[in-house]
């Protein structure tokens, strides 16, 4: 089958609703003809992208290479491409071969994924998505740096505030309190360890695997340490903390995407070693939403798909019951379960629209390909969000102490006045 065939063939479900635009001008318009969004084939090579059965990465790649553009909303365009029955009338031989490749994909990922999570592994795994330098970053994300869900709270309109929203109410879960020590594991650029010891007088240590992300996290802890006070940031794995050390409270926000699932009941009885008895866990992580399947169902998807290929190798979210299941195995009870599905949709499509806005220094700091890569993997994600496969939840935990109660909460107070900070 020929390139235009194929791409004929995929796209020749009755009730497709975006646009087509082939390299020399042939339109195939959307069902019904609304003014969607069009998927623009630049040149013929991407027809080759369309073999039959269509696949994730050959699409992305397609993208990446700039053979594939999209007219109008990106994220617009990735929603309705995820709701289209997909196509209608493909060649079976051809689907047949393609399945029997994909199998064979499988299993090669199969056995690639056995050395997954090893300490060395993962410090690879991070450093090959948080090194692309601090002022890549800064394209996209708020003054403070933060890279992990903001929440929107009413009145809230801005990035900034909503982002320090978020800091406030993580530290008020954990009912930080002056003396305290408090230790966040994956502390990114250090705006979570600043805030809390500026706002809560806390005694702050931040580890991360990043160089990069240390370097501005020691700097933002020292501006609030006060002078003669070190800061407390450390080149670390979670696995590799002295055993002899405990804190009061522990924050893990937007690290446990990289632990993997089966790998979860060693996360938690870590975290519950080195917290004190009683002592409060705050776990901030995206979760899948009870439903296993591809965002854009009718592109089969090989190797691990185009987040791990492209942005993050070995990344995992577990579902939320897997998780919960896990902490309470590993010594700790639940005090509080709350999702923010619509809050990082927000987030991810600000962060898009930042990028977009930088776009030209973005292509000078990390070139076209990964550029377009990060366009794409933050309109999908903000798409898987959108559409509910996957949701992010603050599970608030705390580390049993026999003969104790849990403090009673005040949930009110936690959100009172976040829109003000």
């Amino acid at each position: 089958m020929d390139a235009r065939a194929a791409v004929q063939a995929v796209f020749s479900g009755p009730d497709r609703p975006f646009g087509v635009r082939l390299w020399d001008g042939t339109v195939l318009p959307p069902v019904p003809a609304n003014g969607a969004p069009v998927l623009v084939l630049t040149d013929p090579r991407a027809g080759s992208a369309f073999g039959i059965p269509p696949s994730e990465e050959r699409l992305s790649e397609a993208f990446l290479a700039g053979d594939i553009e999209v007219e109008g909303n990106l994220v617009d365009f990735l929603e309705l491409a995820s709701g289209w029955r997909g196509p209608q009338h493909l060649p079976p031989k051809a689907v047949a071969t393609g399945l029997v490749a994909e199998v064979g994909a499988r299993a090669t990922e199969f056995f690639r994924a056995a050395g997954k999570h090893s300490v060395e592994r993962d410090a690879g795994a991070v450093r090959s998505h948080y090194d692309l330098g601090n002022d890549f970053y800064r394209l996209f994300l708020d003054r403070k740096m933060v890279y992990s869900c903001a929440y929107w709270a009413p009145g809230v309109e801005t990035l900034e505030a909503a982002q320090t929203a978020k800091l406030e109410l993580v530290c008020r879960k954990l009912g930080l309190r002056r003396g305290q020590r408090f230790l966040d594991i994956g502390c990114g650029w250090g705006a979570l360890v600043s805030h809390a010891t500026a706002a809560f007088g806390v005694q702050s240590t931040g580890i991360t695997l990043s160089p990069p992300q240390r370097e501005l996290a020691v700097e933002a802890l020292r501006v609030v340490s006060g002078p003669g006070v070190a800061p407390d940031i450390r080149l670390t794995d979670y696995r590799k903390l002295p055993a002899e050390e405990r804190w009061d409270a522990v924050g893990s926000v937007g690290m446990m995407e990289h632990v993997g699932r089966d790998q979860l009941g060693r996360y938690f009885s870590v975290l519950a070693a080195h917290l004190s008895p009683g002592g409060l866990l705050l776990n901030h992580a995206i979760a899948e939403n009870g439903d296993p399947e591809r965002t854009i169902p009718w592109l089969h998807r090989s190797h691990g798909g185009f987040i791990q290929q492209e942005i993050f190798p070995d990344s995992d979210l577990p579902p939320l019951e897997r998780v919960v299941d896990a902490a309470q195995h590993a010594g700790f009870e639940v005090l509080d379960v709350e999702t923010m599905r619509a809050h990082y949709e927000r987030t991810l499509v600000e962060w898009l629209r930042r990028l977009d806005a930088n776009f030209v220094q973005a292509l000078a700091m990390v070139g076209e390909r990964r550029a377009r890569a990060w366009r794409l993997y933050l309109a999908s994600s903000a798409v898987t969000f959108r559409v509910g496969r996957i949701t992010v939840a603050q599970v608030l935990l705390r580390k049993k102490a026999r003969g104790t109660l849990p403090p009673i909460v005040d949930r009110g107070a936690w959100y009172r006045g976040l829109e003000r900070l």
